[in-house]
């Protein structure tokens, strides 16, 4: 161990500023990620056993998703913009334009979020028949929808965070919306509460969490901007068709996410039952162990990206990326190796006998999720280096046959088929974006060298 701790390779580690950055600000995320992957898997487990897998699965696996895939179906991946663009104005000295892209895209994501509620009306009585295979729960969709409002600017707030480096606050955040949703199931739990008072805990906690990052951005904003910076930016300096080329690409890759990968349970569902919806919603629940760590890693990660390409810095993004693999990778193994060995006895134990067969869809999803650890920047480092057409043409592609592999096997084969398709998808379109990513990066080095000129 002392000649790891003396060798070159460990005191490369340790002297890496940006990694050590990187780790700092995450370890915020993780600190607060922790406890609320615990509060999580409390009120899971809380609200299962209250519930039982047919209404836990109505309300986990389809009410909250649906209202939560029409309203991505319809905006624009905020963060991701504000992050790219607010980051690059901010390293520039050009205030100004850094103040318009966040009011151009608050009043887009508030616009959006309006427009879904209207399209939740009208696709709610559809989703409770279809979906619920009971039109009695059309009210729960139309209530969790409120969540739209109250995160309206959501994702513009976190990018705002994000670009600035706030992890610390985002963080508190995350804690406190957990915290309140496993308080209210709690309580439910201990008064023998319905489902609705469950949704109710969900809803509580998204709103909370919307409303606190909008206040904590506007504050950051102005200590970065100056005070009046809402009044003194404005819109009509920016590139609005780069802008929105890249809000555009980027809701694209979202609805391509959503339809294929991100509304799993509601094929479940809808091709099966809501109690196989449960198995997959509880298998995916576990599966938080494994990404917990690793997801901090992806918002602070992109923001280091974007600098370093936007220097040209070739050599430190490499090494950026190797180390995050690296590290991911390492608790990966680990991880889902325990959950692997344990996951059989561990979920009976936790949520209920009844909920065992959710373990084999556990054990085929953690290859997929694995590979989404490992290479977690494969989608950032494309948009880094400003090809954010090319995951959609990749996710498009790959979903397509994901989307015929579902409609053809799942039917028959059920949930655990489902989760083999989706492990393979993901394999299949990561690592394919992941070896773009890396190509473009090394074609640009080489034509910047010297010897190339």
């Amino acid at each position: 161990m002392r000649r790891w701790f003396n060798s070159p390779r460990w005191k490369s580690w340790s002297q890496d500023s940006l990694l050590r950055g990187i780790i700092k600000n995450s370890s915020y995320l993780l600190g607060s990620n922790s406890l609320s992957i615990f509060l999580s898997v409390v009120q899971g487990v809380l609200a299962a056993r209250l519930l039982g897998v047919a209404d836990y699965g109505l309300v986990a696996a389809v009410v909250i998703p649906f209202v939560s895939n029409v309203h991505r179906l319809l905006s624009f991946r905020m963060s991701e913009l504000v992050v790219k663009y607010l980051s690059q104005f901010l390293v520039k000295g050009e205030r100004d334009k850094a103040g318009g892209v966040i009011k151009g895209a608050a009043l887009v994501e508030a616009a959006t979020s309006a427009v879904a509620y209207l399209v939740l009306l009208l696709l709610a009585p559809w989703a409770a028949r279809w979906l619920a295979h009971d039109p009695q729960a059309m009210p729960l969709f139309l209530i969790y929808g409120l969540v739209l409002f109250l995160n309206g600017a959501y994702e513009t707030a976190l990018g705002v965070l994000q670009a600035t480096r706030q992890f610390r606050w985002i963080a508190a955040v995350n804690l406190a919306q957990n915290l309140l949703t496993a308080s209210i199931i709690l309580i439910a739990f201990l008064t023998g509460g319905n489902r609705l008072l469950v949704l109710l805990a969900y809803l509580a906690g998204k709103g909370l969490a919307g409303l606190a990052l909008g206040g904590l951005a506007l504050y950051q904003l102005s200590r970065e901007l100056g005070r009046g910076w809402l009044m003194r930016s404005s819109v009509r300096n920016l590139s609005w068709r780069e802008l929105s080329r890249f809000a555009v690409s980027t809701n694209l890759h979202a609805t391509i996410n959503l339809l294929v990968r991100d509304s799993e349970t509601l094929l479940v569902t809808a091709l099966r039952s809501t109690v196989e919806a449960g198995y997959f919603k509880i298998a995916l629940g576990v599966i938080n162990l494994v990404l917990m760590p690793v997801e901090p890693l992806i918002a602070t990660t992109y923001a280091e990206i974007t600098r370093s390409v936007t220097q040209r810095d070739w050599k430190t993004t490499r090494r950026l990326l190797k180390r995050v693999s690296q590290i991911s990778g390492l608790w990966t193994v680990f991880s889902g190796g325990g959950l692997i060995l344990t996951g059989y006895w561990l979920i009976p134990l936790v949520y209920g006998m009844e909920y065992r067969p959710a373990y084999p869809a556990l054990a085929v999803l953690l290859v997929g999720y694995g590979c989404a650890n490992v290479l977690n920047w494969n989608r950032t480092l494309l948009l880094a280096l400003e090809l954010p057409t090319y995951p959609i043409k990749v996710a498009g592609l790959t979903g397509l046959v994901k989307t015929m592999l579902t409609l053809l096997l799942a039917p028959a084969w059920g949930y655990v088929m489902e989760a083999v398709i989706l492990s393979a998808y993901f394999v299949s379109s990561i690592s394919w974006m992941a070896r773009r990513g890396l190509v473009e990066m090394k074609t640009r080095e080489a034509k910047e060298s010297p010897a190339a000129a």
